[in-house]
C-alpha cells in the first residue's frame, strides 16, 4: 500500500492579493527575467516581494551560500510571505541541505514552487519535513514568457481544490506506453537530479509512489544509465506507477533509430506498473503544469488516454 499520508504538513491556500516571495537558491539570474515574472504575477493578481541580494553573483550562484540559505529561511519567517516561489534553477541548492532548519520551515509551512535543481529542495521537503511541495513554474523562467503557465493546475493545486484530474489527450502531447491504474503518492522531478541524491543521507524515498520524472538534454544513453541507476538502487521496486516529463531535446541525434520511448522501456517495462509520457511540468515548451508531491494521485493509462487525479487538497484553508 502507498506510504501513510495522514501526518504530511500542508501550506495555507494562495489566494488573489497574496505576497508570494521569490527566491534564487542555485543559480545566478537575469533581472530583466525577474522583472518580467514579477509582473506577470501583478497581472494575475499577486504582489511578488524579493531582496535586492537575489541578483548577487558568485561564480554561477546566486551570491554566497549564506546569502541563499538567509534568504529562504527569511521568507519561510516572514508573516506576510504567503508562498515562496523560486526563480530559476541552475545548479546550487544542494548546498542548502545541511543548513536548513527543518523545524523552523515546519512551524511556518508555506507553498513552495520549483523544479529542474529545485528538485533537492522539493524532495528533501517532503521526505525529512513531511511536508507538501509544488513542482511547477519558476519566476525568471515560465512567468517570464507569455505561455509558459499552466493556470488551471496552478489555480488547482494552490487554491485548495478537493480533487482534481489531468485529462491528457493526444492534444496535450502525453501518451501512455503500459496500460493500467494505480494510486500513490505523487513525488520525483529532475531525473539527474534525483539520482545524483542517492548514496547520501537525502536520498529519495520512493517507495508507494507514482514517480514523476523529468530531465532537459539528456542523451538517450544518459537517460538509460539514470533508470539504471535507479532501478539497481531498489528506487523503483515499490513505485506505483510511472509518469514522465516533456524530456525536451533528449535526442542523440536528428537521425537515431529509436525513440526515447523505446529506450525507457527498457527499464521500466517489466516493473508492471502503468507508464506514461510527456507530461508538461518542469522543462517544457509551454504550459507548465503545478504538480503537487505528497499527496495521493491515481494514474489511469488505457484508451488512448492518460489520467493523473489529485485525490486530495493539497493546500489548506487560507
Amino acid at each position: 500500500m502507498p506510504r501513510s499520508n495522514s501526518s504530511r504538513i500542508k501550506p495555507p491556500a494562495l489566494r488573489p492579493g497574496d505576497t508570494i516571495g521569490i527566491i534564487a537558491p542555485a543559480s545566478n539570474l537575469k533581472r530583466s527575467e525577474l522583472d518580467a515574472g514579477c509582473e506577470a504575477l501583478r497581472v494575475v493578481g499577486y504582489k511578488p516581494f524579493y531582496f535586492d541580494s537575489i541578483l548577487e553573483r558568485d561564480l554561477y550562484f546566486a551570491g554566497s551560500l549564506e546569502r541563499r540559505i538567509r534568504e529562504l529561511a527569511e521568507m519561510f519567517a516572514r508573516p506576510d510571505v504567503q508562498a515562496i516561489l523560486c526563480a530559476r534553477g541552475g545548479y546550487g541548492a544542494n548546498y542548502l541541505l545541511q543548513a536548513l532548519d527543518l523545524d523552523a520551515i515546519r512551524s511556518s509551512p508555506k507553498i513552495f514552487i520549483g523544479y529542474s535543481d529545485i528538485t533537492t529542495l522539493l524532495t528533501y521537503f517532503v521526505d525529512a519535513g513531511g511536508l507538501v511541495t509544488f513542482h511547477g513554474p519558476m519566476a525568471a523562467k515560465d512567468w517570464a514568457r507569455a505561455d509558459g503557465v499552466d493556470a488551471a493546475s496552478w489555480q488547482a493545486a494552490l487554491g485548495g481544490a478537493a480533487a482534481w484530474e489531468l485529462k491528457l489527450g493526444a492534444d496535450s502531447g502525453a501518451s501512455g506506453l503500459i496500460e493500467g491504474a494505480a494510486e500513490g503518492i505523487l513525488y520525483g522531478g529532475c531525473l539527474s537530479i534525483l539520482v545524483a541524491s542517492l548514496g547520501t543521507p537525502y536520498e529519495i524515498k520512493t517507495d508507494g509512489t507514482i514517480l514523476f520524472l523529468e530531465d532537459l538534454a539528456a542523451k538517450p544513453y544518459q537517460v538509460d544509465r539514470m533508470l539504471m541507476q535507479l532501478k539497481l538502487a531498489g528506487k523503483l521496486d515499490g513505485v506505483r506507477g510511472i509518469i514522465f516529463g516533456e524530456m525536451i531535446d533528449c535526442v542523440q541525434n536528428a537521425k537515431q533509430g529509436y525513440t526515447l520511448q523505446e529506450v525507457v522501456l527498457r527499464i521500466v517495462g517489466e516493473l508492471g506498473v502503468p507508464v506514461a509520457y510527456g507530461l508538461r511540468s518542469g522543462h517544457v515548451t509551454a504550459g507548465n503544469i503545478t504538480l503537487p508531491f505528497g499527496v495521493r494521485a491515481g494514474l489511469t493509462v488505457g484508451g488512448g488516454v492518460v489520467g493523473l487525479k489529485i485525490l486530495e487538497a493539497a493546500v489548506t484553508a487560507a
